[in-house]
């Protein structure tokens, strides 16, 4: 009897751990700089999360739209994400940058793979690029790094290196820089200010 336990508990086990790693594997996501999240996603906006509201197979967020970056000509006053292993749980009363894609009701669709920050985490640099730079760049490639040798194949990529000191989203070039385009048509990074440098 004991022996039949133990083998049915192993069973349940293994089956327990390949489901949470079948979930896990649903939502793996490629890591992007901000720009190039900004530059694949439809609709790019800073709003604050004013309400919630489960319906059917989603969450709604109502939001107060404060600035759209890129998108429609439309205000965004909901935002979905849908109940699978890529959701998203915001915080009421907390402003974000969103960047997702455009339902077509007129809400917003996001889900874990798309680049979602608290406004104020952001710094400087990263809001300033948000109105300009990352736009002009959208024509360039940028290539994660994260092993060497890395080789640029191409005058219009940009090489992402952040990830060669285990940085992440979380180096350097994310946090400061943007990848763009010379009248020749070659990509080059462009540095904004970066207090830790003064």
């Amino acid at each position: 009897m004991t022996r039949y336990v133990s083998s049915c508990f192993i069973t349940l086990l293994v089956l327990f751990l390949w489901r949470v790693e079948d979930i896990a594997d649903a939502c793996r996501c490629f890591p992007q700089h901000p720009q190039q999240a900004f530059c694949n996603a439809e609709v790019v906006i800073r709003a604050k999360v004013v309400g919630e509201k489960a319906v059917s197979n989603a969450i709604k967020y109502d939001i107060q739209q404060i600035k759209m970056f890129k998108g429609c000509d439309q205000v965004i006053h909901a935002i979905y994400t849908y109940t699978t292993s890529c959701s998203v749980t915001l915080e009421i009363n907390k402003e974000y940058l969103f960047t997702g894609s455009l339902n077509t009701d007129g809400s917003m669709g996001i889900g874990m793979c798309n680049f979602i920050r608290y406004w104020d985490d952001l710094n400087g640099t990263q809001k300033k690029s948000l109105t300009q730079r990352y736009r002009t760049g959208c024509a360039c490639k940028i290539i994660r790094c994260s092993s060497l040798p890395c080789p640029v194949s191409a005058p219009d990529e940009c090489l992402w290196t952040d990830w060669l000191l285990n940085h992440g989203q979380s180096g350097p070039q994310a946090k400061y820089s943007a990848c763009l385009m010379s009248f020749d048509g070659s990509c080059y990074w462009y540095r904004g200010m970066d207090p830790s440098k003064k």
